[in-house]
């Protein structure tokens, strides 16, 4: 959560994950020109395995980041791709994310929640379900080690979400990549969602424990230093349709 004011898993992995983490991507600086990310409609709930992704996740069209915060210095082996998919209960993330060295706290709370988790490796995501409330939206973060965070992110401050957020992560060492499935309940999102309802979000990663830390993002949000914090920049977050209607 950078901003300025304000088990580890070891395995070989199988088919279908280096199926999902070796998709091709847009040539040259590893990124895509789309400000919007699709959320593909799944009829049941899935189960989160990020080392054995559920097929489901084939579907999803990812987006594609690795330069920073600004959109400059594009980095291919900090490449990172984001999935969603969408449940009438659950809206589903999916990271895979290229490094170069881990940074990650030993300790957590025994449910694996950590405090400041941002100052260590992280992927995020921020969703803004009322775009009409600017300063309103939720931040979830997750670790290669499966470490996590959720908040409420509002004027003047932030509080714990306590979502139920669910996760899975998988780590490979040997290729340098790690991978997060997160699923969050809807309606620790929004009272009333709507699918025909386009959100706000945008997607960071963070690598390194000191100063000059990596910080990438999907959206630029152009500042001079470091910071995520800016609803403006957001890209948006679509649902596609769940096939009810024709």
């Amino acid at each position: 959560m950078p901003v300025q004011a304000f088990a580890h898993i070891l395995a070989v992995p199988v088919v279908l994950f280096v199926a999902l983490m070796s998709q091709n991507t847009p040539p040259s600086k590893c990124a895509t020109d789309s400000s919007e990310i699709v959320a593909s409609y799944v009829a049941s709930e899935i189960n989160l395995d990020a080392e054995r992704p559920a097929r489901p996740w084939q579907s999803a069209r990812p987006i594609v980041f690795c330069s920073d915060w600004q959109g400059k210095n594009p980095d291919e082996l900090r490449e990172t791709k984001v999935r969603a998919l969408w449940s009438a209960h659950t809206l589903y993330l999916r990271f895979e994310c290229r490094y170069g060295e881990l940074y990650l706290f030993e300790d957590s709370d025994p449910n694996g929640r950590r405090d400041h988790l941002w100052d260590r490796d992280v992927a995020e995501a921020f969703l803004q379900p009322d775009p009409g409330r600017e300063r309103y939206y939720r931040e979830f973060e997750v670790a290669p080690n499966g470490m996590w965070i959720d908040l409420d992110i509002f004027p003047g401050g932030l509080a714990d979400l306590k979502s139920g957020m669910k996760r899975s992560v998988a780590l490979d060492d040997k290729t340098k990549r790690w991978a997060a499935e997160l699923a969050i309940p809807m309606r620790a999102l929004t009272q009333n969602f709507d699918s025909k309802s386009v959100w706000r979000a945008n997607f960071y990663r963070v690598e390194g424990t000191a100063e000059p830390r990596a910080y990438l993002a999907w959206r630029p949000t152009h500042t001079a230093k470091p910071n995520f914090h800016v609803p403006a920049a957001f890209g948006t977050l679509r649902f596609a349709s769940d096939g009810a209607s024709k």
